[in-house]
């Protein structure tokens, strides 16, 4: 899946603290502002929720969002804490793709389901009235958020654990020490961060038919991991005049773009295509792996 290259833009992670005045402000202006039993459910911008206040994303960027994790009509996008519905109505809308949303606030719910109905979208979009940490969202190809940092960083490991390639798309806010992919800003200065989920590979992997070194040679490379980030050292165990080599590595999903330095003192940058167990360039992925994972 390609993936626009742009530099990260600054985190807005600085909280927003409300004076007791403008809070009892707010709160008679909701007052003022509650439903007659009698009409038509409609929400309110900065209404509470379980955890945070409904804020909507705007429409330029939702289109942002799902543009930069690439969405197609063969994926599955599952937005936690959907409100309104417009970030699944979107994706199915434009995008084709199946989409379902999660949203605890039943009336909320509610209100998404008559306008994924407005649209025409009921075979494309399913609204859950849920709690997106007990929902099950693990077959989804791409996930969107719209939460406090603090609520993302609940959520990590979960999305950690998910199929690698999964996209993640959050508005606003970061995932704490996982560094975006990439990012977005929108005509309205609101920023979408962007991940990708990597493969665990982390441990040590017996190698061979490294570029720049003997075509017999095995080596034994030691990787370190935070998150699509590896660095590690490259030895030859049965070769104890060998030097180690330092390597370096990013993971894009299943993808491992590796850097290393050869015996000659050129600059090597191989690509594979890595599982838990192995590794295959990614140029020709029928071949023989060329790594394996050795016991820890």
């Amino acid at each position: 899946m390609p993936i626009k290259t742009a530099q990260t833009p600054r985190l807005l992670s600085r909280p927003v603290f409300f004076s007791p005045l403008i809070a009892l402000l707010l709160s008679l202006l909701l007052s003022a502002c509650a439903h007659n039993p009698n009409e038509p459910y409609k929400p309110l911008q900065a209404q509470h929720g379980k955890d945070v206040m409904w804020m909507p994303t705007s429409d330029p960027l939702v289109l942002a969002m799902l543009d930069m994790a690439n969405v197609q009509a063969s994926d599955k996008v599952y937005d936690l804490g959907a409100g309104d519905g417009r970030i699944a109505i979107e994706a199915a809308r434009v995008y084709g793709a199946t989409a379902v949303g999660i949203e605890y606030n039943p009336k909320l719910a509610e209100f998404a389901r008559l306008n994924v109905e407005k649209a025409g979208l009921q075979n494309k979009v399913t609204i859950i009235t849920g709690d997106i940490f007990e929902e099950d969202f693990s077959s989804a190809t791409v996930v969107t958020l719209y939460l406090l940092e603090s609520l993302n960083m609940k959520l990590k490991p979960t999305l950690l654990k998910m199929k690698p390639g999964t996209r993640v798309v959050s508005n606003s806010f970061g995932m704490g020490l996982w560094i975006p992919d990439n990012a977005v800003q929108a005509p309205n200065g609101t920023i979408g961060m962007f991940w990708v989920v990597p493969s665990n590979i982390a441990g040590r992997w017996q190698i061979s038919r490294l570029p720049g070194f003997a075509d017999n040679t095995t080596g034994e490379i030691n990787l370190k991991q935070s998150f699509q980030f590896v660095d590690g050292e490259l030895s030859q165990p049965n070769n104890p005049k060998s030097p180690t080599i330092k390597v370096e590595g990013r993971l894009l999903g299943d993808v491992l773009t590796l850097k290393y330095t050869d015996s000659s003192n050129q600059p090597q940058t191989l690509t594979f295509t890595v599982d838990q167990t192995q590794w295959r360039p990614t140029n020709t992925p029928s071949a023989k792996p060329v790594a394996k994972r050795l016991p820890s």
